[in-house]
């Protein structure tokens, strides 16, 4: 107790009673930012408050942080609770929220993540222990996702027993949560709320004890993890569109309690890689962002690796950013921009658009939890321009894509048997019509998956005696050889290599639905070499019903939304002509409210004849940039 008087007698001696002299940003209209600080900042803050005061400064004086994350514990170095009193409270007396934060690492690991061995007493009474601390000083705090469990000591071994790993670790960390993380924590202080975050590789989850059956349900609150960093360069190889679909699917499991999404600038290669990932996080409705972490903030803006785009004219404006916050660097007192400054720009481009946003709407994805299969597919089909909804449920909709997830869903033929049967439309994946074909589908289709490849060069749409056309030739990519009987399935897009044929999307029907199967490449990267006209074809079946339909090439996405807004954002090195489509005679530009009519065009559906009329818009679409619009009648 003396030791926590004398540090906050210190901060007021510090910090007087009087308000900050720097002016702090307004806040953003349509999300909150938090901002994690590590202990071993927090230790640094503790021992260091001129260097708190004089960070802090440089931190608020450029982004307004509405809270902030203290966190208690990471990888064996712990916070006393003088240390976490004395930095909460200089935050307190700056208007800013607090919450407490833990990330259950051991120490060391030689670069490779080793959580704490939950099979151990030594590790169990840590987290406890650390629990009780954190809620003791924070009426919320947050387990950073590396709450996990990954060790496979003697002890764990013992402890598995027949187990699958998988089962054991889920089985053991539901125990720790309830036991030695809430339990401790409402025992130290019974209004204390735990958040659980959770991580971008949600296809391990099993593997790693995340139970996405049980710990939301656990926990009253979750964050997602919407960090994509620059993927040739770092071990997940995460696709953009992650930062979007990943918070759209935990929505989804849990509504209304998903706090938020968590971004950082690890290995984001070039600014704008980071500012994309601010951008999806809120396109896609998080109600606030963190950013990861304090002192990444105060690092110089180096806009490295962006000379491609450096002088178009995109979102992210490294010139426009550096003239706002800090004068041109030939200007007398220019000042160097740091991280913050990015993040700042960056937030206030989204902002001006996101209250505008609907609800996202977009191909519905059944993923059953706690699967794996097709690892991040959907993603890729995001970045090929088809807005993906993703549900741990059967959706409501009328068309439903199933990806070899779906496998692991006991009478899941009979629920697409019904489907179908209903009327309605199912598009299931050439990895899981394999994992099904020898289970019951037969009863729907008899097209089976051989163990064939055909590495097509040239593509074709349509179908029918002398109906194909010509939609473009790329190298030769490995598909996976479907095999169908003629005239009872049709490949209504194919590809060709001399004279052996492949079906990139093959439709059968079945009661009164359609059933499409798209075929897999087999390096999933492939897709972006499809030439741009087959993915038209293939955009023009995976979308229908959607409002909007985008023609262009790969790596550009679409976001759309229930009240006739929608995003188009490009993750291009090089600016890009797309075509957008829909029953819409005028769009309106929601930044620069400028109103365009479309060309009329009239649809024809393959197989259903004309459709309704459309229009087309002709977009530029500039380097790593989005544009926003509304639909106008």
């Amino acid at each position: 107790m003396l030791a926590l008087r004398q540090y906050l007698l210190a901060l007021v001696l510090l910090l007087g009673t009087c308000a900050p002299a720097w002016a702090a940003p307004p806040p953003y209209r349509n999300f909150k930012v938090t901002v994690y600080i590590p202990v071993q900042v927090v230790k640094r803050m503790a021992h260091d408050p001129a260097w708190m005061r004089s960070s802090w400064r440089a931190i608020s004086s450029r982004l307004h942080v509405n809270k902030v994350f203290i966190e208690s514990y990471r990888a064996g170095v712990c916070a006393t609770g003088a240390q976490l009193a004395f930095v909460k409270h200089f935050f307190v007396r700056h208007g800013v929220a607090v919450a407490g934060g833990m990330a259950m690492l051991a120490p060391g690991g030689d670069g490779q993540i080793e959580t704490l061995d939950y099979a151990l007493p030594k590790d169990r009474a840590l987290a406890r222990r650390m629990s009780a601390l954190t809620a003791r000083h924070f009426n919320e705090f947050i387990l950073d996702d590396l709450y996990f469990f990954n060790t496979k000591s003697a002890a764990d071994i013992a402890a598995k027993g027949n187990l699958s790993w998988a089962a054991y670790r889920m089985r053991t960390m539901d125990e720790v949560s309830r036991k030695l993380i809430l339990g401790p924590a409402k025992a130290a202080n019974p209004k204390v709320k735990v958040i659980i975050k959770f991580p971008n590789f949600y296809p391990s989850f099993p593997e790693m004890g995340f139970d996405l059956k049980r710990e939301p349900k656990i926990f009253p609150e979750i964050w997602t993890g919407d960090e994509t960093r620059y993927a040739p360069t770092t071990d997940q190889q995460l696709l953009p569109y992650e930062s979007y679909e990943i918070f759209r699917y935990f929505e989804n499991i849990a509504p209304g309690r998903d706090g938020g999404g968590w971004v950082d600038p690890i290995a984001m290669h070039y600014l704008d890689r980071y500012a994309e990932q601010l951008w999806d996080t809120i396109l896609a409705k998080a109600p606030a962002i963190n950013l990861f972490e304090y002192s990444n903030l105060l690092q110089p803006a180096n806009p490295k690796n962006r000379a491609a785009w450096q002088y178009l004219p995109t979102t992210f404006n490294y010139f426009q950013m550096l003239k706002h916050c800090c004068g041109m660097p030939w200007m007398p007192g220019a000042k160097r921009p740091l991280l913050a400054n990015v993040a700042a720009y960056a937030l206030a481009k989204v902002d001006r658009i996101a209250g505008s946003l609907g609800k996202p709407v977009g191909l519905a994805v059944y993923r059953p939890l706690n699967t794996s299969g097709e690892d991040f597919l959907t993603e890729m089909l995001g970045m090929i321009g088809v807005p993906i909804e993703p549900y741990p449920y059967w959706p409501h909709a009328k068309t439903v894509l199933l990806t070899e997830t779906a496998r692991h869903v006991p009478h899941i033929v009979a629920q697409i048997a019904a489907h179908l049967r209903a009327g309605d439309n199912v598009i299931i994946t050439s990895g899981l019509l394999r994992a099904l074909q020898n289970h019951g589908f037969g009863q729907i289709t008899a097209t089976r998956v051989t163990h064939r490849t055909v590495a097509p060069t040239r593509y074709v749409a349509g179908f029918g005696f002398g109906a194909g056309t010509y939609i473009g030739h790329s190298r030769p990519i490995l598909f996976p050889l479907i095999h169908f009987f003629t005239n009872g399935a049709w490949a209504v897009v194919r590809g060709i290599d001399e004279q052996n044929g492949v079906p990139l999307l093959l439709m059968d029907r079945y009661g009164k639905g359609v059933l499409y199967i798209l075929d897999v490449p087999d390096e999933r990267n492939a897709f972006y070499a499809l030439p741009q006209r087959t993915l038209d074809a293939l955009r023009g079946y995976l979308v229908r019903g959607l409002p909007v339909r985008l023609d262009g090439p790969a790596k550009v996405s679409v976001f759309e939304y229930n009240n006739g807004t929608f995003v188009v954002e490009s993750y291009r090195n090089h600016p890009v002509a797309v075509r957008i489509t829909g029953a819409f005679a005028q769009i309106r530009n929601l930044t620069n409210g400028v109103v365009s009519g479309g060309n009329p065009v009239r649809t024809v559906l393959p197989y259903a004849g004309a459709g309704a009329r459309e229009y087309s818009y002709e977009l530029r679409i500039e380097p790593h940039s989005f544009e926003a619009f509304r639909e106008r009648s």
